[in-house]
């Protein structure tokens, strides 16, 4: 399930729309002002976010925001200006909508935004995985993973550069349910860092991981 990080302090358009969202099969987090938003950045999948709260404009914090995880973020607000647009756009959101909106119009293009590329062969430098038939070479060599292990390399190979919470991981792949620590997490990138050893995966301390980006 999809985890989308709503912030709009306005609360009867915030209330309607996280509801919505809830009833398009996502989970929405949805805060009114960006204390605490690094946490719940780490954990969202894709932002929505009005430009215009209490603590000013967002966009002049998007970058830094973006810094700790690159993120989809769709800009929702009530400046129209084309200018304001290119602002948006050249801080780092993907999308931009004026209010009033379409929530169908809304949900399109966040399935959009979502929708993987759909590529059944993934490179990492002489990494290469056919996602098809789960297998995986290394410098033309066949490694077995398990099949944890495979779900979490493809996951940070398909999002080199991007921050990973490790309690994110462990939801996305294990669920909270079955696998209540994140120290599996911890486990399963060791094994990779064994049986890959070319493989360059950051520890962020007390935070998770990130996967350099391919050179």
């Amino acid at each position: 399930m999809n985890q989308i990080l709503l912030i709009e302090d306005d609360k009867l358009l915030g209330e309607g729309l996280s509801e919505y969202l809830i009833q398009q099969g996502f989970a929405c987090k949805w805060l009114t002002n960006i204390q605490n938003i690094e946490t719940h950045w780490y954990r969202a999948d894709l932002v929505i976010l009005d430009r215009q709260l209490a603590e000013g404009d967002s966009v002049t914090l998007l970058p830094q925001w973006l810094m700790l995880k690159a993120l989809p973020v769709i800009i929702l607000t009530a400046k129209i200006e084309v200018k304001q647009r290119i602002e948006g756009l050249m801080a780092g959101a993907k999308d931009y909508m004026v209010k009033p909106f379409s929530h169908q119009e809304l949900l399109a293009r966040i399935c959009a935004q979502l929708r993987p590329l759909g590529d059944s062969s993934v490179r990492y430098q002489q990494i290469e995985i056919d996602v098809s038939n789960r297998a995986l070479t290394d410098n033309g060599s066949a490694v077995e993973l398990k099949p944890k292990e495979f779900q979490l390399l493809l996951m940070l190979i398909q999002n080199q550069g991007r921050v990973f919470h490790r309690e994110e991981l462990l939801n996305k792949i294990w669920g909270y349910q079955a696998f209540p620590t994140t120290r599996t997490v911890d486990n399963h990138v060791l094994r990779i860092r064994q049986k890959l050893p070319s493989i360059h995966i950051e520890t962020l301390r007390g935070v998770g991981y990130r996967l350099v980006k391919a050179s």
